[in-house]
């Protein structure tokens, strides 16, 4: 069984964007997204959610077309109950501040639906190491095993 991964909306948003000429480390990240898009996702069982098609659909008409069709190849989970109320004690229990809602709801989702990866380049909110201890305790202590969070680049090599 392949390892399945939740793509957050920076994986697919970074697959379909123009190479960021003026930040160096945006730049990188699109091609390593693009690199493994290409050499390894196939090693992956892939998924998102709605909160991901919704974030996908925002912006320039002909992006949002793009981001979409890439969505075609990934399975979409259910934002169901359960990954609500995990959000919800994901911000009460201060991981995440309140204008990150939507970031604990990818977090929830990946959660609930028990993925092993949780893909994102959202070092701000997602991604961090100062946050995602208190983000694994409070998965932990709601019962569930949260998948472990990185970025492509994390996933580029080796073999399960």
């Amino acid at each position: 069984m392949r390892p399945r991964v939740y793509l957050e909306t920076t994986i697919i948003s970074y697959l379909v964007g123009w190479v960021n000429r003026h930040d160096l480390y945006v730049a990188a990240n699109q091609e390593f997204t693009r690199d493994w898009w290409a050499q390894r996702r196939h090693d992956f069982e892939l998924f998102a959610s709605a909160v991901v098609v919704s974030e996908a659909r925002d912006g320039e008409p002909e992006r949002a077309a793009e981001r979409l069709a890439f969505l075609r190849e990934v399975n979409l989970l259910e934002v169901n109950d359960e990954a609500e109320q995990l959000k919800a004690e994901l911000l009460r229990g201060a991981a995440l501040p309140a204008k990150a809602e939507l970031d604990a709801l990818h977090i929830a989702v990946a959660t609930v639906h028990g993925l092993d990866y949780l893909l994102s380049w959202n070092c701000r909110h997602i991604a961090n190491a100062f946050t995602l201890p208190r983000v694994y305790d409070i998965c932990w202590r709601a019962g569930y095993e949260p998948p472990f969070v990185c970025t492509p680049l994390e996933l580029m090599e080796g073999k399960q």
